[in-house]
């Protein structure tokens, strides 16, 4: 039988811990070598392109993930997990649940390396998808006491805040500008779609930790290389993925993603991340292939009773 997850199979069985524990074992299995993860692939199909991130645990499956760029709203992507043995199908997730809370998940990981074990406050830009996703995650790794959160649309902020409140339990306030919300955090995340830098790198508070996860191409991103100069370590979870872009990775061919290190490196000690209380770290998202399928496969064998 192959198990066929839709977007409310997701929200039901997935839990926060269980995704940030299974992303962690996931970006450790990638930088072991265990985890194939090529950069993502693309076609182009008259308007839009098709995408394909791909992925395989050696010895266990092979899968992916397809997604589409043309003017669907919202459209649907497709997660399918292989045996490794048989090629056989042993799961699919139909949907666009699983995506951003992979990528939160990762968010989650991130934050638990990186952040400092007693930060608490958390200023988030954006209110969609990808920033709910990422506060699901955080707040199972961080106690966080407050959350400030800013968008552009007063009723979505707004909106936000009291969801944040209801469902995660956090204190949550909307407030008037960028600034006010990332202004002395100990927790950044800018999950936006803006073209253009939405923060000032010196808003951000010494000792602090900031996730990028919006648009992160020239001509084309929420945070400018200052951001990343102003931080003490850089990292994220993708190195060969920021060389892919189409356009360029904001940061190709400047001294700053030389600076880049894997966040795999730093979970397995092979790299330093955070040293001190004082260092700011960003984190740079850029989506580590092969997790969705690793996300799915998880998710089956644990419908299955599978350890």
């Amino acid at each position: 039988m192959v198990d066929v997850l839709t977007d409310a199979d997701i929200t039901a069985r997935l839990q926060p811990a269980a995704a940030v524990g299974w992303m962690r074992e996931a970006i450790l299995a990638a930088h072991a070598g265990r985890l194939h993860t090529p950069p993502r692939v693309s076609t182009v199909l008259g308007d839009g392109r098709l995408v394909f991130t791909t992925g395989a645990l050696t010895g266990e499956w092979f899968g992916y993930r397809s997604y589409d760029s043309f003017d669907t709203d919202p459209g649907s992507q497709v997660v399918v997990v292989h045996d490794w043995s048989t090629g056989a199908v042993r799961g699919i997730a139909v949907g666009n649940e699983l995506g951003p809370r992979r990528v939160g998940a990762i968010g989650g990981v991130a934050v638990g390396a990186l952040a400092n074990p007693d930060a608490t406050t958390l200023g988030l830009i954006g209110t969609g998808t990808q920033a709910w996703t990422q506060l699901w995650a955080i707040a199972t790794v961080r106690p966080l006491s407050s959350v400030a959160i800013f968008s552009r649309d007063l009723v979505r902020r707004n909106a936000f805040a009291a969801r944040v409140s209801a469902e995660l339990g956090l204190l949550a306030d909307a407030v008037e500008s960028t600034r006010d919300a990332v202004e002395g955090r100990d927790i950044v995340v800018l999950a936006t779609n803006s073209p253009v830098p939405v923060i000032e790198a010196g808003w951000i508070a010494p000792g602090a930790y900031v996730t990028t996860l919006g648009p992160k191409q020239v001509g084309r991103a929420e945070f400018g290389p200052d951001l990343v100069a102003r931080a003490d370590v850089a990292v994220t979870d993708s190195i060969p993925q920021t060389s892919a872009y189409d356009p360029p990775f904001i940061l190709v061919g400047s001294p700053q993603h030389d600076r880049l290190t894997s966040l795999g490196a730093v979970l397995a000690g092979d790299a330093p991340g955070r040293t001190s209380a004082e260092q700011t770290v960003i984190f740079c998202s850029v989506g580590l292939a092969g997790t969705e399928a690793y996300l799915l496969a998880r998710l089956v064998d644990s419908a299955h009773g599978v350890q």
